[in-house]
């Protein structure tokens, strides 16, 4: 199996685009605009877009290969939304 560069995760087929909105959602932010701002600087994305891929990424194979922890999470999070309307 590959390896990447970045930490040693396995090279799952990931755009770096797309491994750098994972990354991001690994982080913790200090407060609402923080997580918006670094969407804007760090990927030169608006928020909507990044949501968007974000969105379609927690349903792609590649990216729970990738990150199973982050996206896992972050479809029981999308679930617990969805019930809630």
């Amino acid at each position: 199996m590959n390896q990447h560069q970045d930490g040693g995760r396995p090279d799952t087929g990931l755009a770096e685009r797309e491994q750098a909105i994972l990354a991001l959602e690994r982080r913790g932010f200090p407060g609402p605009g923080a997580k918006e701002r670094a969407i804007r600087e760090e990927l030169g994305l608006a928020p909507v877009r990044y949501y968007q891929l974000l969105n379609a990424l927690l349903d792609d194979p590649r990216a729970l290969a990738h990150d199973p922890v982050t996206v896992n999470r972050l479809r029981r999070v999308r679930e617990a939304r969805r019930a809630e309307r």
